[in-house]
């Protein structure tokens, strides 16, 4: 691409976000967050209690982007053929042979919103890793290859509600992000009190096409990273474990930290952000923004930290202090 289309590309993106705005009301972290999911290629967790528009933000970003859409509805009784798709016994009306044929499930689109993901048991949950991981769908022996792009968003109430069901750590380490929706501002709330119970309409306009998502995932693989700040990742992560960290603190409260793909999702997230605010050098400030989401949800706290309510983001503050920046260049 030319340095011309590379901007064309990237003015796209402002666009991208003020269609989301016109009917999210700020959650502008979030909205980011969001964003840098799509663009580096990756799967996303929102948490938040109901009511506070998880699902009213995919439906946004879908209708902003000229992709195709498919909600699913997680429930105690869904099965993973209500998600994938199942054989059916057809009949040729010609010869009247009968055959089997794969009907794709709703997992077979661009973007795909797996609502409260922790109301089905593990049993289905576990349903999405191949689809996460490898982008395809096996049945019947049978590899099916699913659309590109593919974005999976995930939402998910606080396991403390009732009648949920905590997802399994492997399918939690295919989510790029864990991010964590909270409640308005006053000023935030009012607008969407006076936003949302009057006859004005947001009119969505797509902005963003499949093949320009593309375009810029392969871009974001090229933003630049130095290899201090390539070493300073890779510390970060590694100080996660107890059983070889340094820092005093996980030791102390943490059961098992993160593996290297969270060093993966914090750089190609890191570079995300840079092309996301129009730079194409990872800072330190990227990759210390990212680290909260990145390791959130791969990092597991132990039975004295959640006796001291002492939360995996604790931990974070205390790895983004305890782990400084140094000259350390790769071998």
């Amino acid at each position: 691409m030319t340095e011309q289309d590379i901007q064309h590309l990237l003015s796209k993106l402002p666009k991208l976000k003020q269609e989301i705005q016109k009917v999210i009301v700020g959650q502008e972290e979030v909205l980011d967050e969001v964003l840098i999911i799509l663009l580096a290629g990756g799967h996303g967790l929102l948490e938040g209690v109901p009511g506070l528009a998880k699902t009213l933000l995919v439906r946004t970003l879908a209708s902003a982007m000229d992709l195709g859409f498919r909600r699913i509805q997680f429930t105690p009784d869904l099965m993973p053929t209500d998600i994938l798709g199942t054989e059916v016994l057809e009949e040729d009306h010609v010869t009247g042979k009968r055959f089997f044929k794969f009907n794709e499930g709703p997992i077979f689109s661009n973007i795909v919103l797996a609502d409260e993901i922790n109301r089905t048991p593990p049993k289905t949950q576990a349903a999405l890793l191949e689809a996460m991981q490898e982008h395809e769908v096996t049945y019947a022996g049978k590899t099916y290859s699913l659309p590109k792009p593919f974005f999976l968003l995930a939402t998910q109430n606080p396991i403390e509600q009732a009648g949920t069901y905590p997802l399994p750590e492997a399918q939690l380490d295919r989510f790029l992000l864990y991010i964590k929706i909270r409640y308005p501002n006053e000023q935030e709330e009012l607008a969407i009190l006076t936003n949302t119970t009057g006859t004005r309409q947001a009119h969505i306009q797509p902005s963003l096409t499949g093949e320009e998502v593309m375009l810029l995932r392969q871009l974001v693989r090229e933003v630049s990273i130095n290899n201090e700040l390539m070493a300073y990742v890779n510390n970060l992560v590694r100080a996660t474990r107890p059983e070889t960290t340094s820092v005093e603190f996980v030791k102390t409260y943490c059961r098992w930290g993160a593996g290297p793909r969270a060093g993966q999702a914090l750089i190609l997230t890191a570079k995300a952000r840079a092309l996301l605010h129009g730079r194409f050098a990872v800072t330190q400030e990227d990759i210390r923004e990212m680290a909260y989401p990145v390791l959130r949800h791969r990092v597991l706290v132990n039975f004295n930290a959640e006796a001291e309510r002492i939360t995996p983001d604790r931990v974070v503050d205390e790895l983004l202090q305890s782990i400084k920046l140094t000259k350390a260049v790769l071998a």
